[in-house]
């Protein structure tokens, strides 16, 4: 079983010019992009996520601002990433509770493993510990 961990993209260039960075099918994304998506404007006061997915892993940016991620792994294993930086992410396995936290002028990139399927989310904190607790 996978566990949340950080993934730092290349970053070429240098500050007089400007950065890229890449991620490319077979590279450091783990698995195939089905889904990109992002947020944006989120008030700092709000904290998203609350949910684990049964199938879909993601990989989570902050293009721009900082984002507090943290996961939960059914054995308790608690994790915080903070990401402020546009060439590093963090890996969330299915079976990790995430939430996010951002600050007003966050722009968080998603690449998911899955297109969006409301069946796949586990929305439920209880939920979460019964699926997963028993595998």
């Amino acid at each position: 079983m996978q566990k949340p961990h950080l993934i730092e993209f290349p970053k070429l260039g240098a500050s007089d010019i400007g950065y890229i960075s890449v991620g490319e099918a077979n590279g450091l994304i783990p698995f195939t992009v089905e889904r990109t998506f992002w947020t944006y404007f989120t008030p700092e006061s709000i904290v998203r996520g609350r949910h684990a997915h049964h199938a879909t892993e993601q990989v989570l940016v902050a293009m721009a601002g900082r984002i507090i991620v943290t996961t939960e792994m059914p054995d308790g294993e608690v994790q915080t990433f903070v990401l402020e930086s546009p060439h590093v992410g963090v890996y969330v396995p299915p079976n990790a509770w995430h939430t996010m936290q951002y600050s007003h002028t966050a722009v968080q990139l998603v690449f998911a493993s899955t297109r969006y399927n409301e069946q796949d989310y586990i929305r439920q904190y209880e939920t979460f510990r019964q699926v997963w607790g028993a595998k």
